[in-house]
């Protein structure tokens, strides 16, 4: 018998939504103010080289990273700009904006996606290098050296999430990330997509992008201990040379601890990550749940519809 697996998808919470990304689109559902649910549907973009890029190990990781930036750039530029938008002043809005500069700010807000993911991990990179430096009195040797930048990495993780945690805005995009991982792991325990079912899920899933960071934490640890801490320039250059490589593995770590999830004695490499999410997610209202699977089955929808269309053609 000929063993089908379900298709893998991902998602993101945005402002008042999720975004959910499939093979050959990704799909956006916000709640707008006058509590209708508006989506965003983008065509994934087929590039010949980035395909077979993302098929190398080690590469594929940074190349999914930098693609999966510049895309959710995109939605969440759609849902900032139209969840607050009063339904009176669209057609206001529409009419003062052509085709040729929502393109430019698209592709804008992409790259910006893109900078100030790379910019912030280069802040969390450097800080505790020049904290454990500071401390270099107290813990003089290389090793103490690299465990003390480990610890002064996260502690700044945890803290900083925490505290934006307890902003109003960023609490309930944490809770639409709660809702996008119920949605998915319904949709992979084969339960119907409905408010119950994807209340009664986990809000914690293996795949998630902050079980990813946290991946950067430990297996910088590992990378760290091949160069030299020593002159403190030289430790700064190798740590920002070394961004990709972490990047690199810390991807093929989560995409081996997620095929391990299902074997009790391992399934524990993936436990960090679980851990964090209880800081990055939060359990989401009815009406949020609601959002996230209107937008995960509109993807499902546009996704089937194109197979429909591929096969008919074939035939």
């Amino acid at each position: 018998m000929k063993n089908i697996t379900k298709p893998v998808y991902g998602g993101q919470a945005v402002v008042e939504g999720v975004m959910f990304a499939g093979k050959i689109y990704s799909v956006t559902a916000i709640r707008r103010k006058d509590h209708s649910i508006e989506y965003f549907r983008l065509p994934r973009q087929t590039n010949p080289t980035v395909a077979f890029l993302k098929k190398i190990p080690f590469i594929r990781g940074i190349v999914a990273i930098i693609e999966a930036s510049a895309n959710g750039a995109k939605h969440l530029q759609f849902a900032s700009e139209r969840y607050e938008l009063d339904p009176n002043e669209e057609q206001a809005l529409q009419k003062t904006k052509t085709d040729s500069s929502k393109l430019s700010l698209v592709l804008g807000v992409a790259v910006i996606g893109v900078l100030s993911f790379l910019f912030a991990k280069t802040i969390f990179t450097l800080v505790p290098v020049f904290l454990a430096a500071s401390l270099k009195p107290l813990f003089p040797t290389k090793m103490a050296q690299i465990f003390v930048e480990g610890a002064f990495k996260l502690a700044l993780l945890l803290a900083y999430i925490y505290f934006i945690s307890l902003t109003p805005l960023i609490k309930r995009v944490f809770q639409y990330h709660g809702a996008e991982h119920k949605v998915i792991n319904a949709f992979e325990a084969g339960l119907p997509l409905t408010v119950e079912n994807v209340q009664r899920s986990s809000r914690l899933h293996y795949r998630c992008g902050s079980s990813f960071i946290l991946f950067t934490v430990i297996v910088g640890l590992f990378v760290y201990m091949f160069v030299p801490t020593d002159p403190l320039w030289l430790r700064v250059v190798n740590r920002l040379a070394l961004i990709p490589v972490v990047l690199g593995i810390s991807f093929e770590v989560l995409q081996f601890t997620n095929k391990l999830r299902n074997i009790p004695v391992l399934r524990w490499l993936g436990y960090p990550g679980l851990w964090l999410q209880l800081l990055t997610t939060k359990e989401p209202t009815d009406d949020q749940v609601e959002v996230a699977i209107a937008s995960f089955q509109e993807l499902l929808r546009l996704e089937k519809n194109v197979e429909t269309e591929t096969k008919a053609v074939q035939y």
